[in-house]
């Protein structure tokens, strides 16, 4: 019988329940990483933001791509203050560094011209 005290019964607002789920199965960390690939502009700047883009997160290291090899340079310098600023949002110690990705090489993979079932055993004689 619910009286006249809260108790476990009572309704609760949407936002603590989430928070509640959040804490219990231990995504607090996983929640606060997506939350900074969500604010990544506003985090770092729009020109870095432009030219590098988050792309995991694993065991206190940030994975960032960028466009060129020149930004991953730029990024690679850096990296902390960009650590600070996350650790600043996130909470100490969550962010430990940055491991810069330059940008993906060319694929030749697809086209007119690929061969689909591999390139053979390169044997020109027969």
């Amino acid at each position: 019988m619910s009286g006249a005290h809260p108790d476990g019964r009572d309704p609760a607002l949407l936002g603590s329940a989430v928070d509640k789920l959040v804490t219990d199965s231990g995504w607090a960390t996983d929640v606060a990483v997506r939350s900074v690939f969500a604010r990544w502009q506003a985090l770092v700047g729009e020109e870095v933001a432009n030219h590098c883009t988050p792309q995991g997160f694993d065991d206190g290291s940030l994975i960032v791509r960028t466009d060129s090899t020149a930004w991953a340079t730029e990024l690679k310098l850096l990296a902390p203050t960009v650590v600070r600023r996350l650790n600043e949002e996130l909470g100490h110690g969550t962010v430990a560094r940055i491991v810069v990705q330059g940008p993906a090489g060319v694929s030749w993979r697809r086209g007119p011209r690929s061969v689909r079932d591999g390139r053979g055993p390169r044997d020109t004689y027969g």
